[in-house]
């Protein structure tokens, strides 16, 4: 884009969609919002397994041997600066903790895994073995894995990062075994009495009189994809059969049930009654150490203080915060408890869920004390509906409006290791789609941002694994990740390898990310200016683009973005008076694009600002407004 092509104008737009607000009402969303109190965050999740694999083999099913892992020790120096370079602030270290795997550790103490109650070959990271210790499979040495990931910690911490870590509360793997407990420390179900499907102190629900049968096979599935396995004989021994982890209450789960996990009892009868203290009103109003004190006194189910004492014990490690697992799937109350005890342990710590039901948000944040949930089927699911024609960008405002209580509390993203790749033919095929909904989903909030390793390359998940699918990266199965490989460059961590469209898109997510980072109006507050401009339909501005203003007392910007892969826009982007008003903007002025580095005049005419923006296919504009 040339310099001048641009000539914007501005108005203030307090609320959504141009609607003029009660001057009180203003005033109040204003003192709200413009001071920048909310620290923008970036997590860049890794798949651990995978992030430091060079080869290249990728033989469907393939060993260990045949294709290949990372280790802890991949995380060099180096990798963790350009990690940090590219702008993130945490690193969500996903599949740390055991997790049943088909490797023969039996040297080192560890008994080997049924692979019938196995997913894949390198197994699922949520289906947790022994949350006292980490995946063997990670270390060059497994018998100090631990020691491994404790320098880890540390080096993470030296290159000016944080870290995260699953916990998965709702459900371990069926064969779990804590072989390095703490002392006093006992095994999930140690104590259980098994005679009775529920009491409060038991850790799993029973199916007294039944012994535990494997699913029926289907699609042609055979575990390790039909290799001879001594192991592998048709049984498992599990007597008697526990509740699988996503609820299913059958002795012989259905093949697509969870049936490698076994569901945690938080205290619920299988009736639905809590069978234990619950929350005063008003109790989503309080902070966590008023939950911290308020459970002090309480007798709590058995499960609780386990989960406790292990997030305790990764904390005190140096881990700086948890991703939870289908967090939903346990109950608030429970949340309450675990979370104000790591609050009170670390008050900075990083605390994130996977919640799906925006009905339950609230409850999770407020009472639950969950720092961020994920926007996947709201603000996600929208972006990718645009970015597959199916959806307009008019859809987001009501978002953004509808959590604007919450927003800072809703975290972004566009990948994670359980959706499809971008470059995927089944998202959008084509990892440059993925920019103009970068953009907006980085920007538009105080929320976090996460990215999920490999997306900044564009790498479309293609391996045929074996267990896993295609379009999403396995966590199943030893692959290499061939764009991230690139990057890579067998250790290197310099991009040598990737070709200058991969070098540039890993540039925009540099700039993108920093710019969320570096530039304080992203702390503060958020106005649609998107739905203004279709209502006035300046010809050439529609539903291919997007428009929004960010600002704080000290700082204002303008976004917009071309979501159209076609077609280039050229418009005169149009704003109410008010933020002209507000912002004080008059004249001409300059604006600078910090994302591509141009400049042009702001231009204002009877309080209304104007500015003439040409925008190519897939591009988006950070305007700086003086």
């Amino acid at each position: 884009m040339n310099k001048g092509v641009i000539s914007v104008l501005l108005g203030v737009v307090i609320g959504v969609s141009g609607c003029q607000q009660a001057p009180e009402e203003k005033e109040s969303t204003q003192q709200e919002m413009l001071k920048p109190e909310k620290k923008k965050e970036v997590v860049y999740q890794v798949f651990t397994r995978l992030f430091g694999n060079t080869n290249t083999r990728n033989k469907p099913w393939g060993t260990i041997e045949e294709n290949g892992v990372g280790k802890f020790n991949d995380f060099t120096d180096k990798a963790l600066q350009e990690i940090k370079d590219l702008g993130a602030t945490y690193i969500w270290y996903t599949g740390v903790p055991h997790h049943a795997v088909i490797n023969d550790y039996t040297p080192y103490g560890i008994s080997n895994d049924d692979p019938e109650v196995v997913k894949g070959r390198a197994g699922s990271p949520y289906a947790v073995k022994d949350y006292y210790n980490v995946n063997p499979d990670l270390a060059e040495d497994p018998a100090k894995r631990l020691e491994e990931f404790e320098a880890l910690i540390e080096r993470t911490h030296n290159n000016g990062l944080k870290l995260l870590i699953d916990i998965v509360p709702n459900h371990v793997a069926r064969n779990y075994e804590g072989k390095t407990n703490p002392e006093g420390v006992s095994d999930f179900g140690s104590a259980d009495d098994t005679s009775v499907a529920y009491a409060r102190d038991n850790n799993f629900y029973y199916i007294p009189g039944e012994s535990f049968r494997l699913p029926e096979w289907q699609n042609g599935y055979q575990p390790l994809g039909g290799e001879a396995h001594p192991l592998v004989d048709g049984a498992f021994d599990e007597d008697p059969a526990k509740w699988t982890g996503n609820g299913s209450r059958l002795a012989q789960p259905n093949f697509h049930d969870w049936y490698e996990t076994v569901k945690i009892n938080y205290g619920v009868t299988p009736d639905g009654v809590k069978d234990f203290d619950t929350l005063p009103a008003g109790y989503d109003r309080e902070d966590y150490k008023a939950h911290y004190a308020f459970w002090q006194d309480k007798s709590v189910p058995d499960s609780w203080k386990k989960f406790r004492d292990i997030a305790l014990y990764w904390t005190e490690k140096g881990v700086d915060g948890f991703r939870f697992d289908m967090a939903e799937m346990v109950p608030v109350e429970f949340w309450s408890y675990l979370n104000s005890h790591i609050k009170t342990a670390n008050p900075d710590a990083f605390l994130l869920a996977e919640v799906y039901n925006p009905s339950l948000y609230r409850d999770y944040i407020h009472k639950g004390k969950m720092d961020y949930l994920y926007d996947k089927v709201e603000l996600y699911d929208t972006l990718k509906n645009i970015l597959q024609d199916r959806g307009l960008t008019r859809n987001i405002p009501p978002i953004q409006e509808g959590l604007k209580d919450i927003e800072h509390h809703m975290l972004h993203f566009l990948e994670n290791h359980d959706e499809q790749r971008i470059a995927s033919p089944d998202f959008a095929g084509d990892a440059q789609k993925g920019r103009p909904a970068m953009v907006v989903s980085t920007l538009i909030s105080t929320a976090p941002t996460m990215i999920y390793f490999g997306q900044e390359v564009g790498e479309p998940g293609a391996e045929e694994p074996g267990f896993g699918d295609p379009t999403r990266t396995s966590i199943f199965d030893y692959i290499g990740v061939s764009h991230h490989q690139r990057w890579v460059n067998n250790g290197a961590f310099d991009g040598g390898q990737l070709s200058e469209e991969e070098k540039a898109l890993r540039e925009f997510y540099k700039r993108i990310l920093n710019i969320s980072t570096d530039n304080e109006a992203f702390t503060g507050a958020w106005a649609d200016i998107h739905l203004f401009n279709l209502e006035k339909q300046d010809e050439g501005y529609d539903d291919g683009l997007y428009a929004f203003a960010r600002w704080t007392d000290g700082q204002r910007m303008v976004v917009v973005s071309n979501f159209d892969a076609n077609n280039q826009k050229e418009f005169t982007l149009r704003i109410p008076e008010h933020l002209v008003s507000a912002w004080g903007l008059e004249g001409e002025s300059p604006v600078k694009d910090l994302l591509n580095g141009m400049e042009t005049n702001l231009h204002t005419d009877n309080g209304i600002g104007y500015l003439r923006l040409q925008l190519p296919p897939l591009t988006s504009v950070v305007l700086e407004m003086p």
